[in-house]
């Protein structure tokens, strides 16, 4: 078995890895990867290279290329359940989505009038309802956005109405809300709180949340990622939550104990399952793009 892969629960964590698989880096030379989405249809890998304002494409054999430049300083990548491409844009402060002929619509880019922060991380529901995080980090500098003070005064969740386009709050209660995801059954949305970033004290950890209709209730913090911060993550299919951490990826149970982890040369910012069964993970980094197959799958539709 790899050194790259540290058990901390046998029982739990044997059967995710594959005793066989090794880290594989694929691409180099990004500035600060980030937002992997996997498209099965065409096989093939999208994800952001936020400061050279670029989205790249990955595809097995042929390599990273450019597939957007600019992207408006693109980060949170995902699909719709109709396999659209949606998109939160740090520069413009818009979430988009890239329809079939290549044209893009805006989906949100203000709430109650003003501006939207910088949105950040995005997930598409199962009924269509579009979830994002809107905290500060394109706004704070020019290197990931254009820096600017922020309109509305919070950092918020939000979700949007597929149907109306109207926006509501899902929570304000996340001091810098980072990546998110959905539990299997969509009970529970998983909320990164990235607060670590901006204060020594700050928080590191993800909150769980009961979903009521558009809003979130009873947040409870699942898991404390230590070293570094939960910046981006994603639910397999038996509910583990597998999550960025600065030495790597952490895989937490269900029930927020962490079982083991994957050690990666670099900082992690980001991850999606894909392959054609769901269970290949590409691993964004801080200046590249890493795979390795693992003994578990997505609990998203690819």
């Amino acid at each position: 078995m790899s050194p790259d892969f540290e058990i901390l629960n046998y029982a739990r964590f044997r059967p995710n890895v594959v005793a066989t698989a090794r880290i594989e880096r694929l691409c180099t030379d990004l500035l600060w990867g980030e937002g992997p989405v996997y498209f099965a249809d065409g096989d093939y890998l999208l994800f952001s290279d936020i400061p050279n304002n670029r989205i790249m494409k990955w595809v097995p054999g042929l390599g990273a290329t450019v597939h957007r430049q600019p992207s408006n300083f693109a980060n949170g990548n995902a699909r719709d359940r109709q396999g659209r491409l949606i998109t939160c844009e740090s520069g413009s402060r818009r979430v988009t989505r890239t329809e079939y002929d290549g044209s893009v619509t805006v989906l949100a880019d203000k709430f109650e009038g003003k501006r939207l922060n910088s949105p950040n991380d995005v997930v598409v529901r199962s009924n269509g309802e579009v979830w994002f995080t809107d905290p500060v980090y394109g706004i704070v500098s020019d290197y990931t956005g254009d820096k600017a003070e922020s309109e509305i005064g919070r950092n918020y969740v939000f979700c949007l109405d597929p149907d109306t386009g109207a926006l509501s709050v899902g929570t304000d209660e996340i001091t810098l809300p980072n990546g998110l995801a959905f539990s299997p059954d969509e009970r529970f949305l998983y909320v990164a709180d990235s607060g670590a970033t901006h204060d020594p004290a700050g928080a590191h950890h993800i909150v769980r949340f009961e979903v009521s209709g558009r809003r979130l209730r009873d947040g409870q913090v699942f898991a404390t990622v230590s070293p570094g911060i939960a910046d981006g993550f994603k639910v397999d299919s038996e509910g583990n939550v597998w999550t960025s951490a600065a030495d790597g990826v952490h895989c937490y149970a269900a029930d927020g104990e962490l079982i083991g982890r994957i050690r990666f040369p670099e900082t992690v910012t980001n991850l999606a399952f894909g392959g054609r069964k769901r269970s290949r993970l590409y691993v964004t980094t801080a200046s590249g793009l890493y795979t390795v197959f693992v003994g578990t799958s997505s609990a998203l539709p690819l």
